[in-house]
């Protein structure tokens, strides 16, 4: 009897130490520690038409300088990869605004817009430094949020682009560390 809860025991044990496959380090070689993070060009169009009746394509000032802030925090709070200067880093990421959007996702029985989401696109691409070579590219990367207009849970316009932004260079620093 001993001996049977003794097996079990370590059979248990070892088959919560063995874990599901998820790692907290970074899936890059070793090589790779250092990034540089070039500043976001914004190519959006303010005079775009507007083709989607649902969405509203707009201008936000100095987005792309919010956004290239934004991810160089989140590789600085994420702690794999050194930020550099572009002549000492190994990684380069290159970034391009490509489109800010807002759209209603609900409405009172007024019609009065009640929530608004905001998305947020850009198109990636991460080069290796040591190689010159393109290591890979990500054609419109979004990050978004919503936010309510009225309510208790009200937020302004700005406090939603800044979430979308967040949520933005937070899948940025996750796709660049994990590699995937």
């Amino acid at each position: 009897m001993i001996r049977l809860i003794g097996s079990l025991t370590l059979i248990l044990f070892a088959s919560f130490s063995a874990g599901c496959g998820y790692t907290s380090t970074s899936m890059l070689p070793p090589e790779l520690d250092s990034i540089h993070v070039d500043n976001f060009v914004n190519k959006i169009n303010p005079a775009q038409e507007v083709s989607d009746k649902r969405a509203s394509y707009s201008y936000w000032p100095d987005l792309e300088n919010e956004l290239t802030r934004a991810v160089i925090d989140g590789f600085i709070f994420d702690r794999h990869l050194e930020v550099e200067s572009a002549k000492e880093a190994a990684l380069l990421l290159k970034g391009e605004l490509i489109s800010f959007r807002q759209f209603p996702l609900s409405y009172d029985g007024s019609q009065n817009v009640l929530e608004l989401r905001i998305e947020i696109l850009v198109d990636l691409e991460l080069y290796n430094e040591r190689t010159g070579k393109l290591m890979w590219k990500e054609d419109s990367f979004m990050g978004w949020s919503s936010y309510n207009l009225s309510g208790e849970n009200t937020k302004s316009e700005a406090e939603g682009v800044q979430l979308a932004v967040d949520d933005l260079s937070q899948r940025i620093v996750e796709r660049v560390v994990e590699n995937w």
